[in-house]
């Protein structure tokens, strides 16, 4: 028989997962595909608010449960410690020592296949099947690269197998169920976590300390601009206490300030539809933007932050005629904290401890001149900032 193997934390199993398990039972022309659950992942740290691996296993059987040829195996769920690959596979392999195993894996597992536990071993027990779909020029030759690697220095089989995957990552699927707006799930999945309160989904965000902010909020965002985010808190603390506003808000605003900025163009329409957020063409045109608009609809809707802190988050990319004061200082915050490096940043800085309006002035004007540079539209709230905050300066001068 011919068993592909078909492991992951499923945290939780989505629509990708199942759209890929039909198509590759086909493409392998598979007997049996085990969908194997990993108890305890030795790669990554499962997120907060997941559930454990029984209830991952629960949710396998809603997402895969209909497919014919598709089992759940829950050998790693019963195994002790990591679930490592190599384990699972040599137990397969001595219980149907005749069958063909083929381990199912995308390309960027595969392209870190080497830094696996005992992949010499792995490479003997089963073919490798790696899923790919519209790769650019350089992953693919990486893939190709590696496959002759591995082909030549341990003696792998390795098998590229085109799939119609729908690109979307389990992480992105947790975000939006965070956020309030669910997709990619099968319905039944989705039913069941709402029902359980998993991947909080359960209120868990709402009136948190700011402790419980910094724990829960910040692995929301994509890890490599936490610094940022934790940059423009401090630094919106710091102007408040300045400027006399509510330093804690001030700080919470910079923790939430590009909460949904991790996720693609389609996700930040699916926010906004759920929200009922009417969109300009400008908006539609450039989703990317949307994330002050989504990230201000989630501190609201999820967070249970207040208007005045909703509102500044909403205007903290293209600023408004007329910004209250915690709207100007996560305005600036975020346009000038530690972490950024621009020509001027440093004058700025200085500036906006002295006149926090002459500051925002000077962050619009470059903020405008670089779009314009780019030839990117510029959104007509900036432009009127701009006339505002040159007007305002100077009268004041």
């Amino acid at each position: 028989m011919r068993i592909g193997v078909y492991g992951g934390s499923y945290n939780p199993p989505h629509t990708g997962h199942v759209l890929a398990a039909k198509e590759l039972i086909g493409a392998l022309a598979l007997d049996r595909l085990l969908i194997v659950p990993a108890s305890d992942p030795p790669h990554k740290t499962l997120a907060a608010g997941s559930p454990g691996p029984e209830q991952r296993l629960d949710l396998c059987r809603t997402a895969f449960g209909g497919i014919p040829k598709a089992e759940l195996c829950d050998l790693e769920l019963r195994r002790a410690g990591k679930s490592y690959t190599v384990d699972t596979l040599a137990e397969l392999s001595a219980a149907c020592p005749e069958d063909e195993l083929f381990l199912i894996m995308g390309t960027d597992m595969f392209l870190s296949f080497s830094t696996w536990y005992q992949p010499e071993r792995i490479a003997r027990l089963a073919v490798l099947a790696v899923m790919h779909r519209d790769e650019d020029a350089l992953t693919w030759s990486r893939v190709l690269a590696e496959k002759q690697r591995l082909e030549q220095g341990m003696g792998a089989r390795v098998l590229p197998v085109e799939n119609s995957c729908i690109q979307i990552s389990s992480t992105t699927v947790r975000r939006l169920l965070a956020f309030g707006a669910p997709a990619f799930l099968e319905p039944e999945t989705e039913r069941l976590i709402l029902e359980k309160g998993w991947y909080l989904t359960d209120g868990a965000l709402r009136g948190l300390s700011e402790e419980g902010l910094l724990r829960l909020a910040l692995p929301l965002h994509d890890e490599k601009r936490r610094p940022h985010v934790l940059g423009t808190a401090e630094t919106a603390r710091k102007l408040a206490a300045r400027y006399g506003a509510d330093e804690t808000e001030a700080y919470r605003a910079g923790l939430l300030h590009d909460i949904t900025k991790a996720l693609g163009p389609k996700e930040q329409l699916h926010i906004c539809e759920k929200y009922a957020m009417m969109l300009t063409q400008l908006q539609r045109d450039n989703p990317k933007l949307l994330h002050a608009k989504t990230g201000a609809l989630v501190a609201r809707a999820v967070f249970g932050e207040s208007e005045a802190l909703v509102q500044a988050i909403w205007w903290h990319t293209t600023g408004r005629a007329g910004m209250r004061l915690l709207e100007k200082i996560l305005y600036i915050a975020d346009y000038m904290e530690p972490n950024r490096a621009f020509p001027g940043v440093e004058r700025l800085r200085e500036l906006v401890w002295t006149d926090l309006d002459a500051a925002v002035y000077r962050g619009l004007e470059q903020s405008v001149s670089h779009l314009r540079q780019q030839g990117r539209t510029v959104d007509p709230d900036s432009l009127e900032a701009l006339e505002y905050y040159r007007n305002l300066t100077e009268r004041s001068q």
